[in-house]
């Protein structure tokens, strides 16, 4: 009697086994064609949850399918090790962050191991070990040395909890930060910032280059990016100061009633008469207390303050008012607008409320509009007017309309002249908090900012310090701080901001292929035979912050003379989340255990009695629906929760997470441990002959190549994986079907279900290819099936036979036939003679491949 499929009985075994052969290392034979996947490396919290399971099992598909395939495969892993849950568990839990980090990697590769994942754990790397982050501070020298990082006085988002800089990128549409939730305040500071609008043509022309990613994500980068034509203005003032503004509509200047600046604009102090200003001053410090996305957000009340100034508009010298007001901001365009009240929705709410005038420069076909009385902005179609020398020409952006002539007339004037404008802005890198890498720079008060040399690298965090949650240790440690300048010798300070982490997010894929090189970043001929990166794999909530900066990186990598390619990532597939039921209180927005209803088909909240709704949401401890990986691989196996992963929804989609499915996989793999147990196929199974064989080992042989071909096809670019498993269960089926045991179309197709299902359930492949079918080698060093076309070919066809249209049974005819030899053998057929014996056939339909039908006298 065969035993019985215990996943803990083999999974633990093979993972071992595995192990032992090396089975997972990467190939270093350079006649194999490469391939390069990777998985968004994680944050060390300490605990995998469904959503890592999802993406590292697509991964690990890919990866053993391309070893199958003949590929030597890089399949690397690491942690993005760095960040402020680390430092806050210091302050918390009285843990230096490296030991709290490194027991949490510890944690977290017993819990990937026990998936079966095949990673390359000699590629392995923590972003905060000073191996790692040496290379970072030797890269971010890098961009020092090609002009592209710098310092600079600048507005930026503070986070109050935190106490740290954030990016625009990582303040959300609520204006909270991402990490902690703060509402974000604006302070100014001194901080480093990389030159990324440097490269915003490149990384806006070279998304062409990724057909291979999400047209979604591309969509989102290039509206990043945000690039815009234009022309740039002066106004002069009664100061004598310039005001330059950059506007995509020069062709409404001659509609431009008053001018706006931002709060912080550094002209606002010269234009503020003394009579303003302790209103100025007021509203500033208002405004410094407000988020971007408070400042700017659409349809909120407009304020603003009249600094008692006046700017001239160059088209007509009139005098217009200048303003202060929030929803400008400083590091946008010039930090000031002109304001056409009468064709933009914000300038006209702005307008109407301090009753200043309103010009309408832009008429619609057949009405004459008048700025005094309509209700609304007008921005559609039309022709200009009251605007000089543009009056009459259609207005609008296209060849021979307003906007390009307005460019030609200012710039032949000398008023004004055509640019191209980018809302991306240089990268923020500069971070108040301890456990990041620090920046290497040196501050002399004679030499200025310092490099530290490549050979004192790297710079290290120290060990011996206090954690107050209040701005950076570093800052308060002196001896690790004062140091001498290592141009000149003057007694120094160290840079105490140390760098974002999405610095070593942006170029840890390039140190993977050669991750053990202490003498360098990378060797650049492995770091060219490896990248690009032929399959990226992760969240698309990193389709602008990660993936943007990391394609920033690439270039700058190029321009040093250390990489050939221009994109870091070939393909790109953004998984969905793993969602499960909640049950929340639509009044209260407040979730409820299940375990706390006592009836989930009605359920309700134990508490106010109101009535719940049932929704699947991301998992999440706060919504009480998450499920641990350990508890459903104790359960039923790793292998088990693999399989549900793949199968329930394509990989792009949200996965609604279903106890029952789970069991519906487990069964599955049940079933595929008697078929194999029960087949009595051997390794020494004879081979295939293609000829004498029987219709039903025919048809049997078809089932198996229409798997093999349906399979690759789905592991083929656009990765189909639910659809893959369906076709393992078709073939199961069929075999579970197939009478003729010993038959050697039988042992080809029990052979071939394994191999076709190795990379998707390792542990039971492994264990039913080698104990049970007594095979030599791993499953996983077997090659990945070959389609045979001649497999597929059919010698009998079955037609419809159609009498006056409607279906009377069918016949089967050999799949050659012409249409003439199919007309004769469905005429002659004792189905159709029933019908048409003694009847005139008036006509004779035949549909090859299909249907005949007779059209018969009645």
């Amino acid at each position: 009697m065969e035993s019985r499929y215990t996943p803990a009985d083999i999974e633990e075994k093979w993972q071992k086994d595995w192990a032992a052969q090396k089975l997972s290392e990467t190939s270093t034979d350079r006649s194999k064609p490469k391939f390069y996947t990777l998985s968004m490396f994680p944050y060390p919290s300490g605990n995998l949850h469904m959503g890592h399971v999802r993406v590292y099992t697509i991964v690990d598909v890919i990866a053993r399918l391309k070893r199958m395939q003949g590929f030597r495969v890089l399949n690397p892993m690491g942690w993005d090790a760095f960040g402020l849950p680390a430092e806050n568990a210091a302050i918390e839990r009285n843990i230096h962050p490296a030991k709290w980090t490194y027991s949490n990697i510890a944690q977290m590769k017993v819990q990937l191991d026990a998936l079966g994942i095949s990673f390359d754990w000699n590629k392995e790397i923590a972003t905060c070990s000073p191996n790692y982050y040496k290379w970072t501070q030797w890269m971010f020298l890098q961009f020092v040395s090609a002009g592209l990082a710098y310092q600079k006085e600048a507005i930026v988002n503070w986070d109050p909890i935190d106490q740290t800089v954030l990016a625009n990128e990582q303040v959300d549409s609520e204006g909270k930060s991402w990490r902690s939730g703060a509402k974000v305040e604006r302070k100014q500071f001194r901080q480093w910032f990389f030159k990324i609008t440097d490269y915003a043509e490149q990384l806006l022309q070279d998304l062409d280059q990724l057909d291979g990613w999400p047209e979604r994500v591309r969509t989102m980068q290039a509206n990043w990016i945000g690039k815009s034509t234009g022309a740039q203005v002066t106004f002069k003032t009664e100061i004598g100061e310039d005001l330059v503004v950059y506007t995509t509509r020069p062709d409404t200047l001659w509609g431009a009633s008053f001018m706006v600046i931002s709060p912080e604009h550094p002209l606002v102090e010269k234009l503020t008469k003394p009579e303003q200003s302790a209103a100025i001053k007021a509203y500033q410090e208002e405004s410094a207390g407000k988020s971007e996305i408070d400042r700017t957000a659409e349809g909120k009340e407009k304020t603003g303050v009249w600094t008692g100034s006046y700017a001239i508009n160059p088209v007509n010298e009139l005098q217009i008012p200048i303003w202060i007001a929030d929803y400008v901001m400083m590091d946008y365009g010039t930090g000031a607008i002109m304001a056409v009240p009468a064709h933009d929705q914000r300038d006209f709410e702005f307008a109407k409320k301090f009753g200043l005038d309103i010009k309408v420069v832009v008429q619609p076909e057949g009405e004459t509009l008048d700025g005094s009385t309509i209700s609304k902005a007008f921005t559609n179609p039309g022709t200009m007017a009251n605007s000089g020398p543009l009056d009459g020409v259609p207005a609008g952006k296209g060849k021979g309309e307003s906007v390009d002539a307005a460019v030609q007339w200012l710039e032949a004037q000398g008023k004004g002249n055509g640019t191209t404008n980018y809302r991306l802005r240089d990268w923020l890198i500069s971070r108040q908090r301890y456990w990041g890498s620090p920046i290497p720079i040196i501050h002399c008060p004679d030499c200025g900012a310092v490099p530290v040399p490549d050979d004192q690298l790297p710079v290290e965090l120290p060990e011996n310090v206090e954690f107050s949650g209040k701005g950076s240790p570093l800052a308060k440690l002196e001896s690790w701080v004062n140091v001498p300048c290592p141009s000149c010798g003057t007694p120094a300070k160290r840079e105490t901001d140390t760098m974002d982490t999405f610095m070593c997010s942006s170029w840890y894929f390039m140190r993977y292929p050669d991750a053990q090189n202490d003498k360098a970043a990378f060797d650049p001929a492995i770091g060219n035979d490896w990248m690009q990166v032929d399959q990226y794999v992760g969240g698309i909530e990193h389709a602008i912050l990660h993936l943007l900066y990391s394609r920033f990186f690439t270039k700058v990598v190029r321009d040093r003379g250390l990489l050939n390619c221009d994109e870091p990532f070939k393909r790109l597939l953004t998984q969905g989340m793993v969602q499960a039921k909640t049950y929340k209180n639509p009044k209260t927005d407040r979730y409820v255990k299940p375990e706390d209803i006592k009836d989930l088909t009605n359920p309700v909240d134990p508490e106010t009695g109101e009535a719940l709704n049932l929704v699947y949401e991301k998992m999440s401890k706060s919504k009480y629906n998450g499920v641990a990986p350990g508890d459903v691989i104790d359960k039923y196996g790793a292998d088990t929760a693999r399989m549900f992963i793949l199968f329930k929804a394509p990989p792009e989609k949200d996965l609604e997470w279903d106890d029952a499915d789970v069991e519906g996989q487990f069964r599955f793999m049940n079933r595929i441990w008697r078929l194999v147990t029960e087949s009595g196929v051997k390794a020494n199974a004879a081979a295939i002959a293609s000829g004498n064989l029987s219709k039903a080992e025919k048809d049997l042989r078809r089932s198996i190549h229409i798997a093999i071909k349906e399979i690759t096809e789905d592991l083929t670019d656009d990765y189909q994986f639910n659809t893959a498993v369906s076709e393992l269960m078709k073939l199961s089926n069929a075999l579970g079907d197939f009478t003729q045991k010993d038959s050697t179309v039988y042992a080809e197709g029990i052979q071939t279900l394994l191999r076709l299902l190795a990379p998707f359930a390792p542990h039971i492949a492994d264990e039913l290819w080698k104990n049970h079918l007594g095979n030599a080698e791993s499953v996983h060093l077997q090659a990945f099936p070959v389609l045979d076309e001649s497999a597929l070919v059919v010698d009998e066809i079955t037609i419809v036979i159609q009498i006056l249209g409607k279906t009377r049974g069918s016949i089967t005819v050999p799949s050659a036939s012409t249409k003439d030899e199919i007309e004769a053998l469905a005429t002659a057929s004792e189905l159709a003679q029933k019908y048409i014996a003694g009847k005139e056939v008036k006509k004779t339909i035949v549909v090859p491949g299909k249907l005949v039908n007779f059209v018969i006298v009645p």
